[in-house]
């Protein structure tokens, strides 16, 4: 086992599972959630803090904020504990009270914003909150994980190199697409050095990151409401659009196999079986990318009375996701 002195140097690189025992699906899932933030995004936020400290951005008496409401405000979280760095999170009332109190175990600040944003909704609010805080003070410091260079440059470094590694003859990638980090990265990575490896892109049904219609999306991770600015499509082979009732389906058969995942692996997963089951073949050798585990998810995808919200629930949730993307800082 490794010895380390700061929570950002282990992270599990190398555990797969293999899906063909749990759900006869030819199909090797990396599993990215096995580190101090439980997330893959430990690697997105350790390589945009590592380069704000290179930049001098992050100084003493420097304050980082970022709106979040999971996943990267953990990791977050993580990073700013260990190195001394303030750390303040703006999220609101829908972030569930576990999340919460992880960070502040931390020693992030967290302020929930409790009215939405006339136009912009919760998440409009929290921007807004963020910008005004930077412009009234320079000792903020905002990461934007949807136009930050480092979000895809970490997974270029790290995930896409320990996927080949471990598999050299692979043929498939499939990766979810949301802010479009882990995607790029990687699919850059393959085109530059394996470009035989087909790069498959998961994405929720209702996301415009494809073009197409934009519709009600209620689980968080994948999907975004206006084109991702990272995403460079000629990366990218095929593109596959799930259900979030297929989601909901693929997490709940893993974890009555013991395998208990976030709901966006669970789209990954049924995104990689739909395709597979259309252009499978014998030998092909396939992963998928599963970015966090399911604990966080008890009480929407794994709890048995949670249903989908009402349509007009789900859009403003959209419109609150196309604020912040279309303003970034």
């Amino acid at each position: 086992m490794p010895v380390i002195s700061e929570p950002a140097q282990f992270n599990e690189d190398e555990l797969y599972v293999d899906l063909r025992a749990a759900l006869g699906l030819p199909l090797y899932l990396k599993c990215e959630g096995f580190n101090f933030a439980g997330s893959v995004k430990l690697k997105a936020a350790t390589e945009m803090v590592d380069a704000a400290e290179r930049q001098g951005l992050l100084r003493p008496g420097s304050v980082l904020v970022e709106s979040s409401s999971g996943n990267l405000g953990v990791a977050l979280s993580v990073i700013a504990a260990s190195r001394g760095h303030r750390f303040l999170c703006v999220t609101d009332s829908r972030c569930n009270l576990p999340t919460i109190r992880l960070m502040e175990a931390l020693g992030t600040r967290v302020h929930v914003i409790r009215e939405p944003d006339v136009h912009g909704g919760f998440l409009g609010a929290r921007i807004a909150y963020v910008r005004a805080l930077c412009a009234s003070d320079d000792r903020y410091v905002w990461l934007n994980q949807y136009t930050n260079q480092g979000n895809w440059r970490a997974h270029f470094r790290t995930t896409a190199p320990a996927i080949a590694r471990r598999f050299p003859d692979l043929d498939v990638l499939f990766v979810g697409a949301g802010t479009t980090g882990t995607l790029m990265g990687c699919a850059r990575w393959f085109w530059q050095w394996r470009r035989r490896v087909h790069i498959v892109a998961v994405d929720s049904v209702g996301s415009v990151s494809f073009g197409g219609p934009a519709g009600p999306r209620m689980i968080p991770g994948l999907g975004t409401s206006v084109p991702p600015p990272m995403l460079d499509e000629t990366y990218v082979n095929d593109v596959v659009r799930v259900e979030e009732t297929d989601t909901v389906l693929a997490c709940r058969r893993l974890a009555a196999r013991g395998f208990l995942f976030g709901g966006s692996t669970g789209t990954v997963v049924s995104g990689a079986g739909q395709w597979l089951a259309r252009n499978g073949r014998a030998g092909l050798t396939s992963v998928a990318i599963a970015p966090d585990l399911g604990e966080r998810y008890l009480d929407t995808v794994y709890h048995e009375d949670w249903q989908i919200p009402a349509p007009e629930t789900a859009e403003t949730l959209d419109t609150e996701e196309a604020v912040a993307m279309a303003h970034p800082a």
